[in-house]
């Protein structure tokens, strides 16, 4: 990529590096107890070894480390993987409207960790753990679904493909309904569950997903190329010494990994692995050497916002951030279906 090429993804990249830090500091400071973002900043100093003061009281510095910190690192983890996801799958498919919630692997994610959930205690002492490792081999099992679904009834289009990715994923919800049924004692948990939320997590859910999300955001922020090189075609990808299918499936892998490490922490939380890929593309171009890395930034940035909107819009309640986003996403999804429909007519 030449210089000039680069100057552009370099600057959005920078410039959603500071857009995450405000949202992340804005994010902490917002709450019932109101925290100056100055105070936060010199508390945060004095973890580290300098000389700098705390001004916060014990109470303060304990409300901010144990619920608001990992609330927000939460969110732009989730965040980063739902994005990053996403633009995984629309390089693989090359199709603009995959998605880790319309190809089923956000479904089968959640019937993983719906199953874990309700007879995780039958089968381990620490049935949590499993969590992470169910939603993965649930997303795989979407993703596949959806995708043969797609390409050996309706062709392959992009039409055929989200209807296939729209099919599976009910199905796939009616058996997590069927199974919620069976556990009538966890209902409350999966319904807050399936809502989205990151007010339940903290540290020790971050600590469980991060092996699950470092692995598949490096593995898809190395396939940038890769994915650049298979959207120049199949044979033309076997001509520069590509194996096109080994691409896929390691590509599908890692987004179908980074959506289960997400879904397994955060519940289902639609939209965001669709909306930001697409504004980030319309802003870098084509390349995802470019688009990854810069839709994982905007991708934690989006949702750390998307959360202080959630806690703030009906203060003191409490809206399910898949609400949010699912009032963002839909329209900004129809834009997308009928800009696709006119460009394919």
């Amino acid at each position: 990529m030449a210089r000039g090429a680069l100057g552009a993804p370099l600057g959005w990249g920078a410039g959603g590096l500071v857009v995450l830090a405000v949202a992340v500091l804005f994010g902490i400071s917002s709450g019932a107890a109101s925290l100056s973002a100055a105070d936060i900043v010199l508390h945060l100093l004095s973890l580290l070894p300098l000389d700098v003061e705390s001004p916060l009281t014990e109470r303060q510095a304990a409300l901010l480390v144990a619920l608001r910190l990992p609330r927000v690192v939460m969110g732009a983890v989730v965040g980063a993987l739902l994005a990053t996801a996403g633009a995984a799958y629309q390089g693989v498919f090359r199709n603009p409207l995959a998605d880790p919630y319309l190809l089923g692997a956000a479904a089968g994610a959640g019937l993983g960790a719906t199953a874990v959930i309700v007879f995780g205690g039958q089968i381990s002492d620490e049935p949590r753990t499993l969590v992470p490792v169910a939603a993965f081999a649930g997303a795989l099992v979407g993703v596949a679904a959806a995708y043969l679904l797609g390409t050996t009834a309706g062709g392959g289009g992009t039409a055929a493909l989200v209807l296939a990715g729209v099919a599976v994923s009910s199905f796939l919800s009616a058996v997590q309904t069927f199974v919620q049924q069976m556990g009538t004692d966890q209902l409350q948990r999966i319904y807050a569950w399936l809502l989205g939320g990151l007010g339940r997590g903290g540290w020790d859910d971050v600590r469980l997903i991060a092996p699950y999300a470092l692995v598949g955001m490096l593995v898809l922020l190395v396939c940038g190329h890769l994915l650049d090189m298979l959207a120049l075609g199949d044979d033309k990808a076997v001509s520069l010494g590509l194996d096109p299918a080994v691409v896929r499936v390691v590509v599908i892998s890692a987004a179908s990994l980074a959506t289960a490490a997400a879904v397994s922490v955060s519940g289902l939380i639609g939209f965001v692995g669709i909306v930001v890929p697409h504004i980030v593309r319309r802003l870098v171009g084509s390349s995802y050497r470019a688009i990854l890395p810069v839709t994982m930034i905007a991708g934690a940035a989006f949702l750390v916002t998307v959360d202080i909107v959630a806690r703030t819009v009906v203060s003191p309640a409490e809206l399910p951030i898949g609400v949010v986003t699912a009032f963002l996403g839909a329209p900004f999804f129809v834009l997308i279906l009928r800009t696709t429909r006119h460009r394919s007519v």
